[in-house]
């Protein structure tokens, strides 16, 4: 079943102009999937996959329903998830990759035209830095950089080899996304002038561990990567490694930052924020983690423009019934959104019901989008720079967070303003041999 034949909802008052952009753009996406995909061998996208966690099988999956794609390398510091990621790509694939635990043996493979890396946090950009240098495109998984630096370098690395990077932020492909973003355009709600971003997941955590061995097969050294040396811990390893600042960035960083490219994307904003504020803390003390579990975040921009950032990981409940979600505030009426796939619209002081939509999350059109700008060299929908962004975001709520302080923010320097301890938290230190070059020249 494809994306458009989940039948969307198209219902309230709509400007005539943007209906008709709305029904050619579906119409036109509906023509485009429904294009044969070639199989030959000659014009395959030969692809590596780097981290073979819970988002390896989503891309298996994906590749599944192509014929243009085929996987070369897999690799893992784990040598069990290794083997069952082989084993996967042979079953629904029907060829076997290579096995790697060491990701420079992929980016050494002169075949692999892009790798796609779905590691902990920690190792994204120092995996992807050196692919876009040594002539790979990267897809990456959200967010792109573990802390703001990264980002800049991801995008000097691409801008410099002339690659395609696109930013595991996937509803930035869902058609519930262009058909909001053609009501957006149309002026129906006015201007955007303030916008918001909500993660409310409630979150379970695992009780404080002892260190203990490293489980057999595993390359803890490897694992570790430019992460400081320490003994290994259960908890530090698969399935919870987000919630420590060595590899992860909590919720802001998680599932947060979708919601925070939606909230950039729908205020129109292409810069980074001026000024930062935040407020966190812990209200659930169950568990261990090393992020708040409730945040509050305000970014304004040169032009006067709000982005407010909310997370509470204590909680079931969502806002208007989603747990991700963002709100767009128009002079003329407001738009809610999530990256579940929908939107409504509200007008007037009334908030009279307007167009609204459900549809899909994008997540096979982001692969598709990146497979087809691997193949015509065109930038994808969530770009180096895009990401960059928006993982700025992230960087910069966090920092006013444990600083407790504004921050004033130059978006041309990329530097904070006036407060030298918060401006040296926009990089981090790297355990050797792992550091990146300080910049890409």
């Amino acid at each position: 079943m494809s994306a458009f034949s989940r039948r969307v909802l198209l219902d309230g008052v709509w400007p005539a102009s943007a209906a008709a952009a709305v029904a050619s753009l579906l119409a036109s996406r509906q023509a485009a999937a429904a294009e044969p995909q070639s199989s030959s061998a000659a014009e395959k996208i030969i692809v590596g996959l780097i981290g073979t966690g819970g988002r390896y099988q989503t891309f298996v999956n994906e590749f599944a329903r192509r014929q243009d794609v085929q996987v070369a390398a897999v690799c893992d510091v784990d040598e069990a998830r290794r083997a069952a990621a082989c084993e996967l790509v042979a079953s629904m694939l029907g060829h076997r990759p290579q096995a790697y635990g060491d990701f420079r043996r992929v980016l050494d493979e002169q075949a692999i035209d892009a790798v796609f890396v779905a590691t902990p946090h920690h190792w994204h950009c120092p995996i992807a830095v050196p692919a876009l240098l040594a002539g790979k495109d990267v897809y990456v998984e959200k967010p792109a950089s573990h802390v703001f630096r990264e980002g800049r370098l991801l995008v000097d690395a691409a801008r410099k080899q002339g690659r395609i990077v696109q930013h595991g932020t996937q509803m930035r492909s869902s058609e519930v996304t262009a058909a909001a973003g053609e009501v957006l355009a149309s002026g129906l709600l006015g201007e955007i002038k303030m916008s918001k971003a909500w993660n409310l997941q409630r979150h379970a955590h695992r009780q404080p561990a002892q260190d203990a061995p490293t489980p057999a097969g595993v390359d803890y050294d490897m694992y570790l990567g430019p992460a400081p040396l320490r003994p290994f811990n259960p908890n530090r390893f698969h399935g919870s490694w987000n919630w420590y600042r060595d590899y992860g960035n909590g919720d802001i960083g998680n599932d947060g930052v979708h919601d925070l490219d939606m909230a950039r994307w729908g205020l129109g904003v292409s810069t980074h924020p001026v000024r930062i504020t935040a407020h966190g803390s812990r209200i659930d003390l169950e568990g261990e983690r090393e992020f708040p579990d409730n945040m509050l975040v305000a970014y304004q921009y040169a032009e006067g423009k709000v982005l407010i950032y909310e997370d509470r990981g204590w909680t079931k409940n969502g806002m208007y019934g989603f747990d991700s979600g963002n709100a767009f505030y128009g002079s003329e009426g407001t738009m809610i959104f999530s990256r579940r796939g929908y939107f409504q619209v509200y007008l007037g002081a009334a908030n009279e019901p307007g167009p609204t939509m459900r549809g899909g999350t994008g997540i096979a059109e982001h692969v598709a989008d990146f497979i087809e700008c691997v193949r015509t060299r065109r930038q994808p929908v969530a770009s180096a720079e895009v990401a960059h962004l928006t993982c700025g975001l992230v960087h910069l709520g966090e920092i006013a967070f444990r600083t407790e302080r504004v921050l004033h923010f130059d978006p041309q320097t990329e530097h904070i303003v006036n407060d030298e301890q918060a401006d040296r938290m926009l990089t981090k230190p790297y355990r050797e041999p792992w550091g990146l070059p300080a910049q890409i020249v």
